[in-house]
């Protein structure tokens, strides 16, 4: 099966297609879930599912699957691959987008080479895998594996005040598929790494093993709005001041510790935002990352102490709002080492490695066996219309993909 491969003019032509569906006017890719542009993105997909000859099925979430299913054994557990096609505000082509073509491209090279596989073989694009409009990310996984309802899913309000459920009935992709309905026998995401091992370390496969656990949480911070100039330092209730100790603390703390943890403070706002007045409310979120749970834990309690000991000493309110958690993975090792084996058998170097991003194979682990594969990306950039990966790697992880899922549903 190794000498088999799949159609590279195909596969890159539908990256490059998908990656011209939701420019805005100023040319950013902003296909964000629920949209029009996700709907176009959508439609656009599921043609492709079809000309293929694979049955379309759409569950209440909005997640698409392709299914090929041939032979005595249609009704066995399938093997799934898929990804997302939602993206960020002004993003690159890649993410997400590249292991969902690639799983419908695996299908149709082993459709058109006369393939008997010993069970179906099925790719998925689940919903609202980013999590910028709709908060938790990775939503339609996590559906998909039991850890969120559908209807508290569905009734999700969106950073514009629209509500998820109503969204994915006015684009046509609120469907009829109970969420969870298919159950795969293992799983398989492809995906660019987003980060710049692979790349760095001249190696053009990741065999990923783990993923790291996530921690989000909303602080509010509550100080006294007064005067910036009359009012003297020592006597300042200043919610600023108290968010930027935290971020400090944040990153002093990771940068002096030996381990992969890491932490950021992505969004903030200030009240009353003046120029002349000192903060009465600062409002931010923290994002904790780290591959092993207890020290992800340990993290969080040192996060809670700094916020108790900052509240006493500068005399500020401070509440947090836990958004999102999420224990690391660990992926199967037996799928781990036939990506290294396929990889070996293409004459390729592999490297075990830990994913730092969050993915829908972290979700979908909870109920199947499941495993990444990284093709490079230069500079490590992503979520970034400067993402890129060379077609030869994009090729080559498709081929690598394609050779575990003949593995996992030879006869």
């Amino acid at each position: 099966m190794t000498r088999l491969s799949i159609d590279a003019e195909r596969l890159l032509g539908r990256l490059r297609e998908l990656g011209q569906i939701g420019r805005d006017a100023d040319g950013r890719l902003v296909r964000l879930a629920g949209s029009d542009a996700d709907k176009a993105g959508r439609d656009a997909f599921v043609a492709w599912l079809r000309t293929a000859g694979l049955e379309v099925a759409i569950d209440r979430i909005g997640n698409i699957f392709g299914i090929w299913k041939n032979g005595a054994n249609a009704d066995a557990a399938p093997v799934l691959l898929g990804s997302h096609i939602d993206t960020v505000i002004d993003a690159g082509i890649y993410d997400g987008c590249y292991g969902v073509l690639s799983g419908l491209e695996v299908i149709e090279t082993l459709k058109e080479a006369g393939y008997d596989p010993a069970r179906p073989i099925a790719v998925a694009a689940f919903t609202n895998e980013e999590g910028v409009r709709y908060a938790p990310d990775m939503m339609g996984s996590l559906v998909h594996a039991g850890g969120l309802s559908v209807d508290e899913a569905l009734a999700t309000i969106g950073t514009d005040g629209t509500v998820l459920g109503a969204e994915l009935e006015r684009i046509g992709y609120a469907g009829p598929q109970e969420s969870g309905f298919l159950k795969p026998h293992a799983y398989i995401e492809l995906h660019v790494e987003q980060g710049p091992v692979l790349e760095r370390e001249g190696v053009p496969v990741g065999a990923v093993e783990n993923l790291q656990g996530i921690s989000w949480q909303r602080i509010t911070i509550d100080g006294e709005a007064n005067h910036a100039g009359t009012t003297p330092m020592s006597m300042r209730r200043d919610a600023g001041h108290a968010a930027a100790c935290v971020v400090t603390f944040l990153r002093g703390r990771a940068r002096a510790s030996n381990t992969p943890t890491v932490a950021t403070v992505g969004a903030m706002s200030f009240e009353p935002n003046a120029i002349n007045v000192i903060p009465s409310r600062a409002v931010f979120t923290v994002d904790l990352r780290d591959p092993d749970e207890q020290r992800l834990r340990e993290e969080e309690a040192a996060l809670a102490a700094c916020l108790e000991q900052l509240a006493a000493a500068e005399q500020v309110a401070i509440s947090v709002e836990r958004l999102a958690r999420f224990e690391p993975v660990i992926f199967d090792a037996s799928i781990v080492a036939m990506v290294e084996d396929a990889a070996q058998k293409r004459g390729l170097t592999s490297k075990r490695m830990t994913s730092g991003a969050g993915h829908d194979a972290q979700m979908i682990a909870r109920i199947a066996p499941s495993a990444m594969i990284f093709v490079p990306s230069i500079g490590g950039i992503s979520h970034n219309p400067r993402e890129y990966t060379p077609e030869h790697d994009l090729v080559a992880g498709a081929n690598i993909l394609l050779d575990v899922v003949a593995r996992l549903t030879a006869r």
